[in-house]
């Protein structure tokens, strides 16, 4: 069982207490101990992340950048990312990341919506966002190359912390409702120094531990390598998630966390041998689906039971499963030490022991509130308290969590999230389209893929597959553009007139069987 010490219960003010950068360093570290690794063989050291930081914040001083500001970043997976989003907690800025493989469409609508004082972006991206913003942005390349190292390179270094209260924000990190319109969900000091600190504890990561790092950097950070961070730990980064290049570097690591997508990859790869991941400790997955057979499967293949745990943008991790207990297939563990879930049904009332249910949960140091959207802040809350997930599931003997759905039509494809309805917007606008359903199918290397259901009386008029994703790609990321189209002369519908999306998966869930 995991002790539930002072990290995990909300106390008065105290001055740089809820400074994330302060608050998560490790207590005891040599200065000269690994915190980046590379393939290439370089290496950054703990101490060298504190100049780093330290520089860098007196450069987003420079451009009038300090407490409660905005900044956007808008960069490909890096070391320099990891230490950027360092430095803007050690001054108490706020941390906005931004996917850099959405539309430009997309990334116009969050500046737009979050109105960031600065960015730091790829070079690529600097046309579109310089309008956007009330200064030039800063760049910074995949190598650790751009204007802004330009700038850090020259800065006064910034040695103090702000003085952060529990409440005041550490990141804005946007996320998807089911109407499909991206909202920015606030991130408290507080709930980033609580979660990190439960789930290092939880995963029992140490000093000694190295983590091969594969996630986007959008959405990495809070997942995976703040608990390494705050224990002391190192990082291992890899450009991509390409199978080669992890086997090549896991018999350097102890912690892997990637999706289904990845684990199936290396079940396929012969290279991955027991010889190869002899100093494995922990194999972690989620962001979708386990299936049974893959959890099997890698078990027989490797002795390891993958560690799965469960999260949200706007809570971060809610639950997840312990090092040294045992594991179960579709299981996602128990709640973080100090926080509380518990299902409900339709009218409220609580579910029995097996029950699927409604999931709602209660932290310690809980998200508040999103961006410019008062109302679905407090559709997102009970009456006493609690946030509702929007999610189902159910709970066991134990207390251990199994997630059923994420959402009623939330689509998880590779590990990333798709809302039906922004799909489907722009799907019906397409010529010889009268209505779309866009729903989420099996698929055996993505856990699930997209496929637009379209209904139409003039089948002649739309255009081929092929052009019709052309034409999406202008306006929606790869991963959300439909694996496949459907074509129907009606749907099924309930008396109210809406289209039963059940009956269409039922009918459709073998289409990828065979893929």
């Amino acid at each position: 069982m995991v002790e539930i010490t002072d990290a995990y219960v909300p106390t008065p003010h105290q001055p740089g207490r809820w400074n994330v950068f302060g608050a998560l360093r490790p207590k005891y570290f040599d200065s000269d101990a690994p915190f980046i690794r590379q393939m290439s063989g370089t290496v950054l050291s703990y101490g060298d992340m504190e100049q780093a930081t330290e520089r860098s914040a007196g450069a987003l001083q420079s451009k009038a950048i300090g407490k409660g500001d905005v900044v956007a970043v808008l960069l490909d997976k890096s070391p320099e990312g990891l230490m950027l989003y360092l430095a803007l907690a050690r001054i108490g800025a706020v941390f906005l990341p931004v996917h850099s493989g959405l539309t430009d469409t997309e990334i116009t609508h969050i500046f737009q919506d979050a109105k960031p004082k600065l960015s730091i972006c790829d070079p690529r991206f600097e046309a579109l966002v310089t309008p956007l913003l009330p200064q030039p942005p800063l760049t910074l390349d995949i190598t650790g190359h751009g204007s802004f190292t330009d700038e850090a390179a020259t800065a006064v270094p910034l040695a103090t912390l702000a003085d952060c209260d529990h409440e005041d924000p550490n990141a804005l990190v946007y996320t998807s409702g089911t109407t499909g319109k991206p909202k920015g969900a606030w991130i408290g000091c507080g709930q980033v120094v609580w979660n990190i600190s439960a789930v290092r504890d939880v995963w029992d990561v140490s000093s000694e531990d190295v983590l091969l790092h594969l996630n986007l950097m959008a959405f990495g950070i809070f997942a995976t390598l703040l608990p390494i961070y705050a224990a002391g730990a190192s990082i291992m980064f890899l450009p991509g998630s390409d199978i080669d290049g992890i086997v090549a570097a896991i018999p350097q690591a102890t912690m892997l966390a990637t999706v289904p997508t990845v684990y199936k990859r290396l079940l396929d790869a012969p290279e991955f041998t027991l010889e190869r991941i002899r100093n494995m400790r922990l194999f972690i997955t989620g962001s979708a689906p386990m299936r049974p057979d893959l959890f099997e499967a890698f078990h027989e293949r490797t002795g390891h039971a993958l560690l799965d745990r469960y999260g949200m943008t706007e809570a971060l991790l809610i639950t997840s499963n312990r090092a040294g207990e045992a594991r179960l297939a579709e299981n996602s563990g128990y709640p973080l030490p100090g926080s509380d879930i518990r299902l409900v049904q339709e009218d409220g009332r609580a579910t029995l022991e097996g029950q699927v249910g409604m999931i709602q949960i209660r932290q310690p140091m809980p998200f508040r509130q999103y961006l410019n959207a008062p109302d679905k802040t407090a559709a997102s809350f009970t009456d006493d308290g609690w946030m509702i997930t929007g999610d189902f599931g159910r709970l066991d003997a134990a207390g251990r969590l199994t997630v059923l759905g994420r959402g009623s039509e939330l689509i998880v494809t590779g590990g990333l999230n798709v809302y039906p309805k922004e799909v489907e917007e722009l799907v019906n606008a397409l010529p010889g389209v009268s209505e779309t359903a866009v729903i989420g199918l099996p698929h055996p290397e993505y856990g699930e893929v997209v496929v637009a259901v379209i209904e139409t009386a003039e089948p002649q008029l739309l255009p081929e597959p092929a052009e019709m994703r052309r034409l999406l790609r202008h306006s929606l990321a790869g991963y959300k553009v439909p694996k496949h189209f459907e074509i129907v002369a009606k749907f099924p519908r309930n008396a109210l007139g809406k289209i039963k999306k059940s009956e269409l998966r039922n009918q459709y869930m073998k289409h990828f069987e065979n893929a």
